[in-house]
């Protein structure tokens, strides 16, 4: 089957359901796709909250939640894009924690979520041959952000299995990788931010155009390349290869 050959995904009367929407780049992902087109929008979120447009439909969705995931993917049945955007930062947590607690709790947000949501909706974007959005990050890559870039990497190499064995079904899987966009998750954070606008333009672009990895920012462009180069590339404060261990 020539995959390129299938209709493309396009926002246009399109039915667009985006988790995590009451956030920064969750409230672009909404205003964008009703201005491409799109015909309705569920905006969901923990606690939804109103938005003043008949084309909005607000809708109660925990990404850590079997329940509320089952309840929303009855609600919304003619889905045809899902935007997996909900995420958390845990600041604090870490591998090499004794207690594990906070960073399975972040696994359930920003990896068993994305893949319970995605399953959920998978009969609607089948039917539909539909497009499935992942939101990543530039950590998915670069292990700095310690149990944050574990969830991220974790997140990637599922997405590109849903990519294979979806692929032959019609429906169209994107990831979208960036650094620090400017919303409140970041507000604490003292580094160059994207503009939250451009990040999901770039998003939706990408989408419609049937891309796979969609690179917001020169950042992920460039860690995205340097993969292949040598591990002391990306991590050059790691001792040298062969280099003896400091002892006590």
């Amino acid at each position: 089957m020539d995959l390129k050959s299938q209709a493309e995904p396009t926002l246009k009367n399109a039915v667009v359901l985006i988790t995590g929407a009451n956030g920064g780049l969750g409230t672009e992902f909404v205003r964008q796709a009703l201005e491409r087109g799109a015909c309705k929008v569920y905006a969901t979120a923990r606690t939804p909250r109103e938005w003043g447009d008949e084309r909005i439909v607000p809708l109660a969705l925990d990404v850590t939640d079997a329940a509320s995931i089952a309840a929303a993917a009855a609600a919304a049945p003619d889905v045809t894009v899902v935007i997996n955007n909900a995420g958390a930062t845990s600041p604090h947590s870490s591998l090499l924690d004794a207690d594990l607690t906070e960073t399975r709790a972040l696994f359930e947000t920003n990896f068993w979520g994305p893949l319970a949501v995605a399953n959920a909706f998978l009969p609607a974007l089948t039917a539909t041959k539909g497009a499935l959005l992942n939101v990543h990050s530039v950590l998915s890559w670069l292990a700095i952000g310690d149990a944050y870039s574990a969830t991220k990497a974790a997140l990637w190499s599922a997405t590109n299995t849903q990519r294979l064995r979806l692929a032959p079904l019609g429906v169209h899987v994107a990831g979208l990788h960036l650094g620090y966009a400017d919303t409140p998750m970041t507000a604490g954070v003292d580094a160059p931010k994207l503009a939250p606008a451009d990040v999901v333009r770039d998003a939706y672009d990408g989408v419609e155009a049937r891309e796979y990895e969609i690179l917001a920012d020169d950042l992920s462009r460039q860690v995205k390349a340097g993969l292949a180069a040598p591990i002391t590339a990306l991590y050059p404060d790691l001792p040298p290869v062969g280099s003896t261990l400091a002892r006590a």
